[in-house]
């Protein structure tokens, strides 16, 4: 299973991921679920990845393919004119992928399935952000849907819903997600630690801040820990409840 998030501020974009893939308690192992290109001063593209890990290491390699061989007339997310003319070629990209996977009778919700989060500026529009489904087609974030979660959503998606403030800071942000993550892997094995974070400020196309949270990070420790000991002080100062 996987986690990632992708968050909109009014001043940039956050993205985090874990690391950890599982086929079975007894095969667990750790993978790179965030992936990058960047041109400085023209684009700067991240991409996280969810679903069966021969899929996506099989479109993350066609894309990268396409980007660096200029011999190939395929269409390269590096030259793609939008972010939205990016998120189509992904689509396409996850099609194609999933259909060349897929044996007869199977559909692309079965074992070849990939969800994606992809966010990144281009120079001369604002920065956007995306949720592909496995199907090809895609959806873009907003004010009203600031944020994109893929994988294990479900335990992590209160705490973003209720703390969210597009105005926040990009360590408020950080601090944010890792609560949503110590949730999820408090409530589901499948998701751990190593972390991988990235930070990207508009109009900088380039990473702002780039880093990986490992197993037993001291930070991470101390926000597991105060948020349990926050929940259960909260706990204790509400009402009882009365027959």
């Amino acid at each position: 299973m996987t986690y990632c998030i992708g968050l909109r501020l009014n001043k940039g974009l956050v993205f985090m991921s874990d690391t950890r893939t599982n086929a079975g308690v007894d095969n667990v192992s750790v993978f790179k679920k965030m992936h990058s290109w960047i041109i400085p001063g023209e684009r700067a593209i991240t991409m996280m990845t969810a679903g069966n890990l021969a899929t996506t290491q099989a479109i993350i390699s066609t894309l990268d393919e396409r980007s660096k061989a200029p011999e190939d007339r395929k269409p390269s997310i590096l030259e793609a004119p939008s972010m939205f003319q990016v998120a189509r070629l992904v689509g396409e990209t996850v099609r194609e992928e999933i259909h060349g996977s897929t044996i007869e009778g199977q559909e692309a919700d079965a074992a070849f399935n990939a969800t994606l989060i992809l966010g990144g500026q281009i120079k001369g529009s604002p920065p956007r952000l995306f949720l592909i489904y496995p199907e090809g087609n895609f959806i873009e974030a907003s004010a009203e849907t600031p944020f994109f979660q893929i994988g294990e959503t479900k335990y992590g998606r209160p705490i973003l819903v209720r703390a969210y403030d597009p105005d926040m800071s990009y360590e408020e942000a950080v601090k944010l997600m890792l609560v949503s993550f110590d949730s999820t892997i408090k409530a589901n094995l499948s998701v751990g630690l190593p972390l991988d974070l990235q930070v990207y400020e508009n109009d900088a196309f380039q990473i702002k801040q780039e880093q990986r949270i490992p197993v037993d990070d001291p930070y991470f420790n101390q926000i597991s820990t105060g948020w349990g000991d926050a929940l259960r002080e909260a706990f204790r100062s509400l009402p009882a409840f009365r027959f």
